[in-house]
């Protein structure tokens, strides 16, 4: 949801590529990619952008959800394990370091029995309000990081109100 609001901010259009297994699109500099395989092997493709455009992993920046983080939270971060995020576990493992910048977006604490099936499942009615603000200040955490660096942004982002 935030990459797709960073290319509407942008106007740019997703192109499909089967060489990357990806949705993707040029904004000047900045490279936005969907890795449209699963999850947990996400960090293929990503690993396949970044050595076609030399991209270094200190120069990507991972947004995904968690579990760990309240609704709408925020939390970005310069490097670190997955937190058992598969998705960011397959990115990690693909570029063989931990040195990975990444924006968490909290989505709550699933049930007790059902993570799979509360991470795929879609916002209720009186959540999405929350979800909309968390995408559109996630997208300005990632113009910050872009327009000025991550440090900022942290320094920003990171101490913003929860929701």
């Amino acid at each position: 949801m935030v990459a797709d609001q960073l290319a509407a901010q942008f106007r740019s259009t997703w192109q499909k590529s089967t060489k990357w297994d990806a949705l993707w699109t040029k904004c000047g500099d900045v490279f936005l990619a969907k890795p449209m395989s699963c999850m947990n092997r996400s960090g293929l493709p990503l690993l396949a952008i970044a050595q076609f455009y030399k991209i270094q992993p200190t120069e990507v920046l991972v947004m995904l959800d968690d579990m760990a983080l309240p609704l709408g939270r925020l939390r970005l971060r310069l490097g670190g394990g997955s937190g058992g995020h598969n998705g960011l576990e397959s990115a990690i493992t693909q570029f063989g370091t931990e040195e990975i910048p990444r924006l968490r977006i909290g989505i709550g604490q699933a049930p007790a029995a059902g993570s799979v099936d509360y991470v795929l499942s879609r916002f209720f009615e009186e959540e999405k309000p929350i979800v909309r603000s968390a995408v559109e200040r996630a997208a300005a955490a990632v113009k910050c990081a872009i327009d000025n660096d991550l440090i900022s942004a942290m320094n920003i982002f990171n101490k913003a109100e929860e929701p």
